[in-house]
């Protein structure tokens, strides 16, 4: 199971900015076929939003990548 923590980490790790870049591809595009206001800041916000999203996406990765998720509590009473 830890193999495919590690497994799924890389594929997290990619995937952020993976993401990112298609999203502002496609935000540049859109922007080209009609540079209006709303269109920009439409497009802008997406951006924005999805930055910390995919950066979460990496960070959550990397952690998985590094074994951090290794030994999960199996019920509360090992939360302490």
């Amino acid at each position: 199971m830890n193999l495919i923590k590690k497994w799924a980490g890389i594929i997290w790790m990619l995937a952020g900015p993976l993401a990112m870049y298609c999203l502002i591809r496609i935000a540049a595009s859109e922007i080209e076929l009609k540079p209006e206001l709303d269109t920009k800041i439409q497009w802008g916000v997406f951006v924005l939003i999805f930055l910390p999203i995919a950066l979460g996406l990496v960070i959550f990765g990397y952690y998985a990548f590094s074994g951090e998720y290794d030994h999960l509590p199996e019920n509360s009473d090992d939360l302490t």
